[in-house]
């Protein structure tokens, strides 16, 4: 299996809320996590993160990405995706009652692989802008 192949495969199951327990096959089991997002401060392993956006789409399942550029560094070793998150929050996950208020969240992986699977993940996106949007901040 190609990078290209790996990095599509496991963005599609992250961004659709697989969690870890599909995620992982294309993960070195101690893979990490950074974002310069507060709401992710806490997530330093690429399982929490995969298992956050799988908690994500409880209030706001029709949560879904639209995919605006993929591209495979071979070089570096790394594959980029750029996409926006879209979806609403209609569903009360036990912290508030439905906002009804949607997003159109920018944001990209930044995927680094050792041999054929993911041993790091920075995620670049505007966490503040997207809280607003949904009437979460």
């Amino acid at each position: 299996m190609t990078l290209k192949q790996s990095a599509q495969q496991f963005f599609d199951a992250c961004e659709t809320g697989k969690g870890w327990d599909i995620c992982k096959q294309w993960c070195h089991a101690q893979a990490t996590f950074s974002a310069q997002a507060d709401a992710l401060a806490e997530v330093s392993t690429l399982e929490g993160y995969t298992d956050w956006m799988k908690g994500l789409l409880t209030p706001i399942p029709d949560g879904h990405y639209e995919l605006k550029s993929f591209a495979v560094d071979d070089e570096r070793g790394n594959v980029m995706a750029a996409a926006v998150f879209h979806g609403t929050h209609t569903v009360d996950a036990g912290s508030s009652a439905p906002t009804g208020k949607s997003v159109s969240a920018d944001y990209v992986y930044v995927m680094d692989f050792d041999g054929e699977k993911i041993k790091h993940m920075t995620k670049i996106w505007n966490d503040g802008h997207s809280l607003k949007q949904l009437g979460w901040a």
